[in-house]
């Protein structure tokens, strides 16, 4: 089913190599015909459950599952479903954050013929009750471990459930015909009305995105791929369905509960070939991590997400073996990915932003200037992609669809898509992006609507005026500033709006930084100028905690990594990092630091649970004194 409308993809010799030279040592080439996007997700699942029914299908540091459990688990909520449910299509939620569990619930509702709802564990108690209610769903399947969490979420809605699905015999498949054409999941996403937008997308769409993902880096059964992402994010399609419709392994790590300063060992013991995450994630972990592992078993590293730098070329080149490549791919939650550049460790670039490359199957991309002309050579212009595997558009938000989407495609096949997103084509046909265009921003590989966070910072009683951008940290890391106008006299703080914004907003979309204001700058009416808003600067936010210096040595080393790795002039003993603007990639940062000075083992669950120089100071020194005791092991 090759799309039409796509001009023959011509690469530069350079490109022809580095593609042809991605594979599994083994050689091994993937099986996956270009008529198999026309079936069900499960019917190519079920598949490689029959080829390769004893090889890990799963792992996540705790357990792994092979093919063959992985699929009865996946019957097991099928059925489960079905006896609930009937049979029809209606959308499943799925409360997780990343977890074997979560995945064969995934695959079980996809098997009864509905339509599944990924919900993050971590997420606010409000934004997913949010999205229970806007998709619309009938059933929340939850973990023992999510339990409480998923009752508060479904109370009044729907019923939760929290079935065992690896326990029990043998379960027959359901063996429903479940169409190509059918949706297979509904992922929310930040949206710029204020509320969260649900992307759809169907079977067909998931196997045309899998299998071009397997096809362009050679994914084989003997691949053991990365992922880090929850499950509620669109890159995680990739990276869990790409492995498993090829008969990979997928090995989780929760980089959030972890830390960064173990996956450096993570990627070494699990013997990952193929390293999937955002750049930022890439540069934190290289950066901290101790030792000298070049991660011998790794053969790609994959970016996404966020614009990648010659700098972060550097730290493949220092980090990986010789003969892994990296790739840089334009991808979104409504098309999948759209362009693809591979580096090796020979390749060399003139500017300092690596380009996204070159086409894809089944994916013309154009560059649209507002008219929604087609821009001239060297023009930069808007990212539109014309396929007919885009998403069919956005669950119950017609009006977000027809400014989005178009069937204008002037007689070719396909729909087109205005991502939002800038770029600039070389002649050569190799496209250079450019960042996004307007309010959506990515942070740490998230995509983020400004708009919402702003709505939600204006639907707070004492505000009466606000705007929220993003600006680079001191790391080169973009992070979300808040400029504030609090109503009257109020007295407002940093830990004030970032407890009031929690209930509501996931972590990444909270804002860094708060910057009070009397009014915001205007260069017209209602207009506000972006460039007149003062820098956060280094200055320690206000906070609802008085501040404290360090009393001894230990608080003071405390605090001096702390101002390092925040870029800030000063910390006190009882700032709450997180208030002073730290994120979990930083809080890996400070957590790998702390091992390095006092050379003791903190868990990353230490900084979460007492983030507070105080407090870590006293599990640090007690820590050492019980490594120093005669009677310790």
């Amino acid at each position: 089913m090759t799309n039409s409308s796509s001009s023959p993809i011509v690469l530069p010799p350079e490109q022809q190599m580095l593609r042809a030279r991605c594979r599994h040592p083994s050689g091994i080439l993937p099986a996956f015909a270009e008529e198999e996007i026309d079936q069900s997700i499960t019917d190519r699942f079920e598949r490689q459950a029959h080829l390769y029914p004893q090889r890990v299908a799963l792992g996540d540091g705790t357990r792994k599952v092979t093919y063959e459990q992985l699929d009865q688990a996946a019957n097991r909520i099928a059925q489960e479903v079905l006896s609930l449910r009937g049979e029809g299509q209606e959308q499943i939620a799925v409360l997780s954050h990343q977890s074997i569990p979560a995945v064969a619930a995934m695959l079980g509702i996809l098997k009864s013929g509905k339509t599944y709802v990924p919900l993050d564990a971590l997420a606010p108690v409000g934004r997913n009750r949010h999205i229970l209610h806007d998709a619309q769903a009938s059933l929340l399947i939850a973990e023992d471990r999510h339990a409480s969490i998923a009752d508060e979420i479904a109370r009044g809605l729907c019923p939760a459930i929290s079935p065992d699905c690896f326990a029990g015999r043998s379960t027959p498949r359901p063996g429903l015909k479940v169409s190509p054409g059918q949706s297979a999941y509904i992922m929310y996403t930040s949206g710029s009305t204020g509320e969260p937008k649900g992307v759809l997308h169907t079977h067909r769409n998931v196997l045309h995105k899998c299998r071009g993902w397997i096809q362009l880096v050679n994914i084989c059964p003997l691949d053991r791929l990365s992922q880090l992402r929850s499950l509620s994010v669109s890159g995680s399609i990739r990276d869990v369905f790409g492995g498993l419709l090829g008969g990979a392994g997928v090995f989780m790590f929760d980089v959030k509960r972890n830390g960064i300063g173990q996956l450096s060992s993570w990627l070494q013991r699990e013997q990952i070939t193929v390293y999937n995450s955002v750049a930022s994630l890439l540069r934190s972990f290289s950066t901290d991590s101790a030792g000298d592992e070049r991660f011998s078993a790794v053969r790609l590293v994959k970016l996404s997400g966020e614009l990648v730098y010659k700098s972060d070329v550097e730290v493949y080149r220092n980090r990986f073996p010789d003969t892994c490549l990296l790739l840089n791919m334009l991808a979104s939650a409504e098309v999948g990915s759209t362009r693809a550049y591979f580096v090796s460790k020979e390749s060399r670039f003139d500017a300092d932003i690596v380009p996204v490359g070159y086409a894809l199957e089944d994916c013309d991309v154009m560059l649209l200037n507002d008219e929604g002309q087609a821009c001239r050579g060297g023009e930069v212009g808007e990212i539109a992609i014309r396929s007919e595997f885009l998403s069919p558009g956005y669950w119950r938000r017609p009006e977000l669809s027809a400014a989005a989407f178009s069937d204008d495609s002037g007689g070719a096949v396909g729909r087109i898509f205005r991502t939002g997103d800038l770029g600039e084509m070389r002649a050569d046909g190799c496209l250079l992006h450019r960042g996004r265009k307007g309010s959506h921003v990515k942070i740490r590989g998230y995509s983020v609507e400004l708009a919402e966070v702003e709505a939600t910072l204006l639907g707070l009683d004492d505000i009466t005026n606000a705007v929220v951008v993003a600006r680079p940290r001191a790391d080169g890391i973009e992070a979300l500033v808040a400029y504030v106008v609090p109503a009257g006299r109020n007295a407002l703080t940093g830990s004030t709006l970032r407890r009031r914004l929690s209930a509501t907003l996931p972590d990444y979309m909270i804002p860094a930084a708060f910057v009070l204001l009397d009014k915001l700058p205007l260069i017209g009416p209602g207009k506000v100028d972006l460039r007149a808003l003062p820098d956060p600067g280094l200055e320690r936010p206000a906070l609802d905690t008085a501040f404290i210096l360090p009393r001894d040595a230990a608080e003071q080393a405390i605090a001096d990594i702390w101002r390092d790795v925040l870029s800030m002039d000063q910390v006190g003993i009882h700032d709450n990092f997180f208030e002073l603007g730290g994120d979990s990639l930083q809080a890996g940062r400070v957590v790998a630091r702390i091992a390095e000075c006092f050379h003791v083992d903190v868990p990353l669950r230490a900084l979460y649970g007492s983030p507070t120089v105080e407090c870590l100071a006293r599990i640090i020194v007690q820590a050492r004194d019980h490594s120093l005791s005669p009677s310790s092991p």
